[in-house]
């Protein structure tokens, strides 16, 4: 059965308020950068998958990634998924 690698990024909808962002943003400031007009916090989830086809693997994330990794109300999700070799360490990160 193929093997698959996803990547999920999850990001605050742009409506929402970011604390974060905004305390980095604070922060960069104080460390003397200059330029930085705006900071937004997410996270990157990475998921291995086996899956009969590459169509059975992204329901699989779509799946996942909005019902568990990403709070729809507050959240936007998207993912990247390629096919990997197993029996090449490291070569598929």
């Amino acid at each position: 059965m193929p093997n698959f690698q996803a990547k999920v990024f999850v990001s605050l909808r742009p409506s929402v308020l970011d604390p974060a962002g905004e305390a980095a943003k604070s922060a960069a400031t104080r460390l003397g950068l200059q330029g930085i007009t705006s900071i937004r916090i997410g996270k990157a989830i990475e998921l291995n998958i086996s899956a009969p086809s590459e169509e059975e693997a992204r329901n699989t994330v779509e799946t996942i990634s909005d019902r568990l990794l990403a709070n729809p109300v507050i959240e936007n999700w998207s993912f990247d998924l390629n096919q990997i070799d197993p029996s090449i360490p490291g070569k598929n990160l």
